[in-house]
């Protein structure tokens, strides 16, 4: 999707996260993992998302104009 203009960078770089949470992190096999492993590790993605500026103008944008920002 980058390389046919559909995605940023930084839609790269949240759908990694966000695929990174849904898939139960780094888990070196199957396993079950409990309910609070999964908000722990999302809350980890999200405020590391939270301190880029990119992320920060999305939420902004969507914020004032209701309308999505793609940078």
């Amino acid at each position: 999707m980058i390389l046919g203009g559909y995605a940023s960078e930084h839609d790269v770089k949240i759908a990694k996260k966000v695929g990174y949470v849904m898939c139960g992190g780094d888990l070196t096999s199957a396993q079950e993992v409990s309910e609070q492993y999964l908000l722990d590790i999302e809350r980890e993605a999200f405020m590391s998302l939270c301190g880029e500026q990119k992320t920060m103008a999305r939420i902004q944008h969507m914020l004032q104009t209701n309308k999505p920002l793609r940078n």
